[in-house]
């Protein structure tokens, strides 16, 4: 599904990724663990085409990112991989029915209300269609957030720290639904996190070593 070799990334001089080699199957789940600042975010970051490395080579859904311009990496991305980040980013002045169908907008894709309503259920906010952002509650948010992440059908979902500053009940609520939205994809699923409530919960680790001074 994706393949990472000699992959290494810095900032100010400073090594903050250092990865030799990962393969991973189509529809397999993973969970990268590592200490803060130990370049989990940076490492989602690359996968997903909106960071390029210093060096390596980054293939997903045997695609080489690195020799897609810009527009075609916007395209690919759009079409192939769903992103769920610390910050949801759901656009303020947009319906949540708009925010997915910008995602497919965006992405070059038919604009599939159908689609969209089948994935607002399936996370059970169809209900909230019509509201803003900020009429939804923050429970509400997220999972509109997953929606618009798997609206695209995805080949990879990624999720950047999804349970940070979450009580156990949600956290478990919140990782239930990537596991559920992903198999319904066959999408791989890649969760970034130092939360250890949800390291028993999958099987797949792969452990980051704290950045180098």
């Amino acid at each position: 599904m994706f393949l990472l070799q000699n992959l290494k990334h810095a900032y100010n001089g400073t090594e903050v990724l250092n990865v030799a080699a990962w393969q991973v199957e189509q529809g397999s789940q993973w969970l990268v663990l590592g200490p803060s600042g130990s370049g989990k975010t940076t490492l989602l970051h690359i996968l997903a085409g909106i960071l390029q490395p210093i060096a390596g080579n980054v293939s997903v859904a045997g695609q080489d990112l690195m020799v897609l311009k810009p527009a075609e990496l916007d395209r690919f991305r759009g079409q192939r991989i769903g992103i769920v980040l610390q910050r949801l980013h759901l656009v303020p002045s947009l319906t949540v029915m708009n925010n997915l169908l910008l995602a497919q907008y965006l992405a070059g894709l038919p604009q599939d209300g159908a689609r969209a309503r089948e994935v607002l259920a399936s996370l059970d906010v169809a209900g909230k269609a019509g509201a803003y952002p900020h009429e939804l509650s923050f429970g509400q948010a997220q999972r509109v957030a997953v929606a618009r992440a798997v609206v695209n059908r995805p080949k990879l979902l990624l999720a950047d720290e999804p349970t940070s500053n979450l009580d156990d009940e949600r956290c478990a609520q919140v990782y239930g639904l990537l596991e559920s939205q992903a198999r319904a994809c066959n999408a791989t699923l890649v969760v970034a996190t130092h939360d250890q409530r949800i390291k028993a919960r999958m099987r797949n680790h792969y452990v980051l070593a704290a950045s180098r001074s």
